[in-house]
This record gives C-alpha cells, structure tokens and sequence, in this order.
C-alpha cells in the first residue's frame, strides 16, 4: 500500500487501525519522513492527505529527531539533510493551514539543530523576503516566527545569548529594512482591500518577531533603532482604514496587529522603562483609544491588552503621582474599567451557545484574554496604592446598580451582575486558582456581601426565577472568597452549592462542581480542613448526581465533555475516602464510563481525571478493608486487559499503573493466575517500545517482583525481566527507571537465583559508567550501590558486592572503581537525597567491609570518610516525615494542573510509588549512624581507627566527626 492511501485511510474509522500501524511499521524506513514532505508538496495529492501528511510528519519530527547521545539515531543523516533543505521552501510555498503544521516542525527541529547544525538557516529566509511576492514573504515570517518564539519560554543561558546574537547579527538589518518597506507598500495601497489584507498580515508577523527579539533582554540593535520602531507602532496603534474593519465578530487584520504592538510596549513598560523614553506618549495614545473603542466583540483582545498595559503602568510605586488625582482615578474608574466590567449581549450568547467556552474563560488561561478579566486586573493595580479612593468610587456604582437589581430583579439581573462582578473584582487585592483570595481589601467587609447579597441567591430555589447568570456570580463569589469564611460556615453552605448541581443549566451546575471540589481542596496548615469524617453524609449524594450529569453524555466525546464535572467526582472520593457510601456503585459507575470513552477518548483531562478516582477508590478502600482488593479485580481486571486488547494507547499508562496498584494491595506474598498470564506479555520488546508507557510498566514489574519472585524465577522468567532492565540501563532517556527496577530485583529475590546473572548485570553497568557516563546515570548508579551496601541481607553483604565486583578482572576492580571514579562522582551530588542514601551506604562500606581493612584497600579508607563526611555537610537532620495523620495528607497534592496523554507519561498521583527509601529508613539521622558505626569498628580493632582520626583527618574534620559520636553517645576505643 503506498503511502497516500496509508493516509487517506487514517481518516476512516473502519480503515484507521490498520493504516496507522502501516505507517508505524514504515517510519523506520529511509527516505520515510522526506516522502512525507513530498505528499505536503504536492498539488495534485487530495487536501486531505496532504494534512495528514504534514501532522504525521509533525509528530514524527516530535518523537524522532532528538537524537540521544550514545543511542542509534532513528532518522538517517541523509533524511535530516534533505528535510533541511526542503522544509523552509516548502513551508513558503503551501497553502496556510499546511504552513501552521509545518511550522511546529521547523520548531522542534530548530530546537534541536539550530544554530549549530542548521547555520545556513537565517541567511536562507533573508535571502528570501521581496517586495513582490507576499504570500512568499507570509511563509518566510511564519517560519522564523516559529524558530524565534522558542526563546520567550527558555532559560536564560549563555548559550541561548549567542543564538540570539547570532540571529540578530544575520537577521535584525534586513528585518527592520522589510518592516519600513512594508510600512511604504501599506501607504502605497491604502485603497486596496486585498493588498492591504496580505500586507498587514505580514506586519502582524514582523510585530510577533519584536516581541521575541526582546522578550529576554533589549539587544543592542533594538536599543539603538529603537525611535524607529516606536515610530512604526504609535503609527499603527492609532491607524485606521475603513477596509480594513473586520465584518464579523472575530478579530481582523488590523485589530491583532494593534493588540500586538501593546503587548510589545507592555514589555517594554514592565522590563526597560528606563530606555523607554516614548512610555508617556503611548499611555496617552492607549487611554485615548480605549475610551474610543467600541465594545464589540472583535476588539476584545485588543482591549483587554490596552487594560494589561495600563495595568503594567500603575502598579509600580514610582508612578503614583501619575494617577495620584482624583479626576484622573474617576476617569479611569469610570470610563476605563466600568464600560468593561458590563455584561454584554454577546457574553450571555456565549453563556447559552458554548457554556463550556465560557466557563473556561471564567476558569482556565484564556480568561486573560477577556475584557471583564483585563478590567479586574485594572481594578487590582489601582487597589495597590488607592485602595481607599477607589473603594470609595466604585461603592457608588455598586449601590446603584443593587438598587437597580432590587426595584426590578426580573427586568435589571444585569445590573446586579455588574455588581457583584465589582465587588469581587474590589475585594481581592490578590487571588490564585488554587487558594482563591489571597489578600483581600481591608475597606471592604467580605462576609457582610457575603450574607447579605450572596447567600440569600445560594439559598433561592435552585430553578426558580432568578437568572442563571446570577446563580454563577453568587457560587463564584463563594469560591473565591472561600478562605476568608469559617469552616463551620462553608459545612453549612456545602448543601446548598451540591443542589445546585441538580440545575438544568450547564454553566450553573459545571461551577457549583468546580465550586464543591475547591472547597475540598482546603487546607488548614498542611492538613486537609475536611476529613472523611466531615464529607461522609454528603458525599454520596454528591456522586450520584456528578455521575448522573457526566452520563447524561450519549456520545463518548459528549460523556468526557466536562472535565470539571469529573474532577469534583475525584476530589470528593479523595476526600470521603474509606467512608465513602456503597464504594461497588461508584466502581460501577466509573468503570462503564472508562468503557465508553474507551471508544473515542477526547479529553485528556476527563481521561486524567476518571482513571485517578479509580486509583483514589482502589487506595482508600483496599487498605482499610484488604480483603475487598480481590472483588475489585473481579470487576476491575478484565475492563482493565480489555483497553490494552483493543489497543486504547491514551489508556495503556493507566491500566498497568491500577494493575500494579491492585496487586501491590494484596496482602499475602504471591501472584494470583491472572497476573501470572500477564508476565510474558510484559517481558515482550514490543510492549516497551512506547516510551509513554515505559514508566507504568516499570511500576508493574516492580510489583510483580515484590510480590511474585518465587514465581518468576520458577517460571524462568527472571532472565527476560533483567533483559528488559538490561535495555533500560543502556538507554539515556529511561536509565532511571533500569535502576528503579533492578534495585526492586535485588531486594526481592536471592542471591542464589540471581547467581548466573549478576556478573553480566555488573558488565552492563560498569560498560556504561566508562564509555557512555552522564550525571544521571553516575546518581543512579552510586545509589544503586549504596542501596545493596544498605541492604542488610545475611546473603548480599557489603563485602559479597565488592566481590562481585572484583571477579570481573584477574586483578581486583573495586578499588580502583572507588578512586577514580564513586568518590570524584560522590563529590559532584549535589541532590540532598542523593547525598543522603550515598552516605548511609558509604558508611556501611567503610565500617561493615573486612575487604576495605586489608592492605588493599585500607590506604583509600580515610579519603572515602572524608568523603562520606562531606557528604553529610549539607544535611540538616532526621529524614522528613510526621507532623501530619494520614487521613489529613492530601493524595492529590502532586496532581497537575494541565494533565494530558500526548506529550509524555501522565503518572496517578494517587498510586503509591515503590520507594528505595525504606532501606535507607532504618538510619533516620545518617551523621548519628556514622559516628555509632565507626565507633563500632573501632572497638571491633582498637586503636586502628584512632590513629586515622588522629595522623590523617584535618582537625575540623576529626572534630566534626567525635561531635557525631558524641550526639550517638559513642566514643572511639584508643
């Protein structure tokens, strides 16, 4: 099948498995990344395919053209040449929707290549840009936008510098030369529509390039061609040309190339002010236009950039005096902020036509691009150094439109809106998604608005007849303020916020379970505020409806929908825990929806979320009642093995995270049948070749060996497991992960059937340390050693390692391994657990070893003391823990906020993580151990350990080290 038809049956669901595991199968193959392109490239290939062809040749170029030191390269050197040669062409050349895919491209390549490997790169889009052809120059821009916008998210480094420095010294002549070009053709052509059109797209580019230019640091050139620049923007800023004016609701040409000059000069106000000699004359032109801007729709981002600007202007305390007036303040408050703080007509359109839209607008990042957010922003800068004047001005408006609200609340629910919109906005100074308020206005009392405008509309009836739109300001209102209400107070509001999950409308019901979820989430100190205890009663309720409205859904992209909806359901079982009501309905429940959105998964967040009650539920139920773990698997386990049949990807890192989870719940050592099927399919290489699942499965073969190595090594399949390890070790990306799982080995199964395998896992090792070291893998390995010294097995000793070690060469190995290359590597940790497993098992080398006191050996003891010693300079203490119960410790501290599939491994937070740290547990305060160990050794051979103390430890360093005996109640035997 050739590779067009591959692709065109990708886009047919009957045909779509097949042909993407065709394409798989071929990207290995040479020349397959280049044919790609060619598809991109021709103009005879159906539209449709040659999409397909730029988003595989996207996600190829995603998962494949790092190349990893010391691993095969996946794309041939000729392959990368040739896409180098032909991307920059070929991005210039096709139609805009190819050039956005082509662009993530030529992203991930020049994050890669470029400067370095790619040095002809700028001098080839230079060479390029023309005064003829602006669909060519369109493309030119659009890819070194996409190269230059990287820097705006990286790490300032030197190296970074020199990139940019580079760009500067090949690109910024020409590029200013282009923008005053196009500025003349703009002049030229101000009477035609489509001239014009293409024009300003291109001036809306070279306006994105600035920002990236400067976004770090002002280059010199920028510095010094500055006036020219801000010439070309006070310009634009201000220009205006009737063909040009957007007819629909969505932002035009003009409109995006004026909302991103002010974000250019919003940079410029918040990192140069002092080289922005022109920052008066643009507050100037930025408080005309927005006291001229009309209130539609399309403008929204450009207003709300202007709001961001001035916002910018008036929170530093040196411009005080700019506003410090009292007129000045109306004007902004009045004319500025308040017209932005209304309710439009379009808003309650997107209110009733996309409620999820405008809930994630209310919620997510993209609220920042909205006026009314802009305004609050406003309204919080102004609360900075005019908290009281400001309160005073707006407490008028406030009382007018509440007393609008109350002559007629059917007729004027808009003004009561604006209002507690208002207050909100006047009442937190400061504010966060996670906590809510974070510091409020002191002239403002919050739980007096609280009772006597918002709980009166928490308490009417849930569809009565007052508006939505207001329903969501008073649950809103709530959820902000939250922590400055008592905990006996939010215990009698929860009922009231969970019936409102019972309301028909989607926007009312979506926040009261936003609403409920943060209230949750509350902490008291590093204590959760609501126990299970607290959330018992209610909680069951609360589930079945979150379910009800979640399965209302009859399509699997409608079921997962509404994310929010889903992460209530989490948080709630997070919360309730083991006294959850009737945990086998919300097992149910939570498995037929994993079944149906099985079938299109659509929402990483949804997915992220479901999967994660699952684990919650599994945690708290299985541990407080062991013997329920077996009735979970009888419902669990073949739902579970069906998503890894049907080859549901996305799901496949959750599966065998739960799967893991359940088995490591059991209490009895053994593997159940059903799991003993399991070990061949887990052991196979084609299993482990998404890297997305390499994680999970790790954390499945560790259980599998904590919990089955009897059955493993009787079913021999211990060889292909330390294979697996094997292949792990010699990989950059996943070596942490090989020693993760060989440390799991070594501590479960015995020194006898680990016999025939432990020299060649050595080899590997040590093979790597010489030809192929990096500081990860130097940290992995140094704490893989000191994890077998701390082991404490009566068969894998210290010494019996260092042996091992030792019969790979006629003449001994470890010590020489030790000096040149554990105690240089020991010196360069710089992680605290690192340093800390690293000096528990350096202790137990230096006083538990009869090998390190022969003759052999024992010159290098003083230096691996001082060694282990400075080790232990950086450490303060015991190890961390208590402080906390275990019902108090919320489980989903560690969860993200952004979660999704398709970038990288998503991890459970909620599934116990197996941990080395319980070997090392036994030794709380490591100084204290050191200073009893030693002191041990030296009554086992007095005086031997006296007279290194004493002849060969610098004088700090030997009272340091009497200090630890001293803590111990140790002394040394002379």
């Amino acid at each position: 099948m050739d590779l067009a038809t591959c692709l065109q049956q990708t886009l047919v669901p009957a045909t779509r498995k097949l042909a993407e595991q065709q394409l798989a199968a071929g990207e290995a193959s040479p020349g397959f990344a280049v044919m790609l392109l060619s598809l991109v490239q021709s103009p005879a290939t159906d539209p449709s395919v040659r999409f397909a062809a730029a988003l595989y040749f996207k996600n190829l170029a995603k998962k494949h053209w790092k190349q990893i030191d010391g691993e095969q390269d996946f794309l041939a050197a000729e392959d990368r040449d040739a896409i180098k040669a032909t991307i920059v062409p070929l991005m210039i050349s096709v139609p805009s929707s190819l050039q956005l895919q082509l662009s993530e491209a030529v992203t991930i390549i020049a994050d890669n290549d470029f400067p370095g490997k790619w040095k002809n790169l700028i001098q080839d889009l230079v060479a390029r840009l023309n005064l003829q052809d602006l669909n060519v120059n369109i493309g030119v821009l659009q890819t070194a936008h996409s190269i230059f916008k990287r820097w705006r998210h990286q790490f300032r480094t030197d190296a970074l510098y020199l990139e940019i420095k580079f760009v500067i010294d090949n690109f910024a002549g020409p590029y200013l030369e282009f923008f005053k070009a196009i500025d003349g053709l703009i002049d030229a052509n101000s009477g035609d529509k489509a001239t014009l059109e293409k024009l300003f797209e291109i001036l809306f580019l070279l306006t994105k390039i600035f920002y990236s230019f400067t976004c770090l640091d002002l280059p010199e050139f920028f510095e010094d061609h500055q006036n020219e620049f801000m010439d070309l923007f006070s310009k634009y800023l201000t220009y205006s040309n009737p063909l040009l004016v957007s007819p629909s609701d969505e932002a035009g040409h003009m409109e995006k190339v004026k909302a991103m000059i002010c974000e250019n000069i919003d940079l410029f106000a918040r990192m140069y002010e002092d080289e922005f000699t022109r920052l008066p004359q643009f507050v100037q032109l930025v408080w005309t236009l927005l006291t001229t801007t009309s209130i539609e729709q399309k403008n929204d981002v450009l207003v709300s950039r202007m709001l961001a600007f001035l916002t910018s202007i008036i929170k530093p305390v040196r411009h005080r005096e700019l506003f410090n007036n009292p007129a000045t303040l109306q004007s902004i408050c009045r004319e500025i902020i308040l017209p932005n703080m209304t309710l439009r007509e379009s808003d309650e359109e997107l209110f009733e036509d996309d409620p999820i839209e405008y809930i994630r607008r209310d919620l997510e990042g993209s609220d920042s691009e909205t006026r009314r957010n802009a305004a609050a922003e406003l309204v919080r800068g102004l609360l900075e150094h005019f908290a009281k004047e400001v309160t005073e001005i707006f407490s008028q408006d406030v009382n007018r439109f509440l007393t609008s609200y109350a002559a007629n609340p059917a007729a004027n629910w808009q003004a009561k809106d604006t209002a507690l919109y208002l207050i909100t906005s006047l009442s937190a100074k400061s504010l966060t998604a996670q906590t809510g308020a974070t510091q409020t206005n002191e002239h403002i009392q919050i739980a007096d608005v609280f009772a006597a405008h918002v709980l009166p509309d928490l308490q009417a009836p849930v569809e009565g007849a007052m508006h939505h739109i207001i329903k969501v300001d008073a649950i809103k209102y709530l959820t902000v303020f939250r922590g400055q209400l008592t905990k006996q107070q939010l215990v009698s509001i929860l009922p009231l916020v969970a019936n409102h999950l019972g309301s028909s409308n989607f926007v009312v019901h979506t926040w009261a379970a936003h609403a409920i979820e943060r209230i949750f989430a509350m902490k008291a100190g590093n204590a959760l505020l609501f126990t299970p205890a607290d959330t018992a009663i209610m909680s069951g309720p609360i589930l079945a409806r979150l379910f009800d409205l979640i399965e209302a859904g009859r399509t699997p992209e409608k079921l997962a929908e509404n994310d929010y909806l889903m992460k209530c359901a989490m948080r709630t079982i997070a919360t309730v825990r083991d006294q959850i009501p009737d945990f086998q309905n919300v097992l149910v429940r939570l498995t037929n929806i994993i079944k149906e959105i099985s079938k299109n998964p659509s929402n990483p967040k949804f997915n992220h979320f479901v999967f994660e009650s699952l684990a919650v539920l599994v945690r708290f139920v299985c541990v407080t009642n062991p013997g329920s773990v077996s009735e979970f698997e009888t419902f669990l386990v073949p739902q579970l093995l069906n998503i890894i049949q049907i080859e549901v990807a996305e799901f496949a890192p959750y599966v065998f995270q739960i799967l893991g989870q359940l088995l490591s719940l059991h209490a009895q050592p053994g593997l159940p049948p059903t799991y003993q099927s399991l070990i061949t399919p887990l052991v196979t290489p084609t299993t482990w070749e998404s890297q997305t699942n390499v994680p999970a499965l790790v954390g499945l073969l560790q259980a599998f060996v904590t919990k089955g190595s009897a059955e493993i090594v009787a079913g021999q399949k211990l060889g292909p497991i330390l294979g697996v390890c094997q292949k792990l070790l010699s990989s950059r990306v996943n070596d942490t992960h090989g020693f993760e799982l060989l440390m799991t080995i070594f501590e479960y199964t015995s020194t006898r059937d680990l016999a025939p395998f432990v020299q060649n896992i050595f080899v590997v090792l040590l093979t790597r340390l010489s030809q192929h070291k990096t500081t990860k893998f130097s940290s992995g390995f140094l704490n893989f050693i000191s994890f077998l010294f701390a082991l404490e097995r009566p068969d894998l000793t210290v010494d019996s390692v260092i042996a091992i070690m030792d019969s790979l060469q006629p003449t001994p190995l470890f010590g020489g391994l030790l000096q040149n290359i554990l105690l240089p590597e020991l010196r360069a940790l710089v992680v605290p657990a690192d340093r800390r497993r690293c000096a528990i098992g350096m202790t137990k080398l230096l006083t538990e070893s009869n090998t390190m006191l022969n003759s052999n050996y024992f010159p290098i003891w003083p230096e691996v003391l001082l060694v282990t010693m400075g080790l232990l300079d950086t450490l303060e203490g015991s190890l961390p823990g208590g402080g906390v119960a275990d019902e108090e410790v919320d489980v989903l501290a560690s969860l993200e906020e952004e979660t999704g599939y398709q970038a990288s491994f998503v991890r459970l937070a909620t599934v116990a993580r197996p941990s080395r740290d319980a070997v090392f547990a036994r030794f709380p305060d490591p100084a204290q151990y050191l200073g009893q160990a030693v002191a041990r050794l030296s009554q086992a051979h007095p005086g031997k350990v006296e007279a290194i103390v004493q002849s060969q430890l610098p004088q700090e360093k030997a009272t340091q080290l009497r200090s630890f005996m001293q803590t111990a109640g140790v002394t040394l035997l002379r």
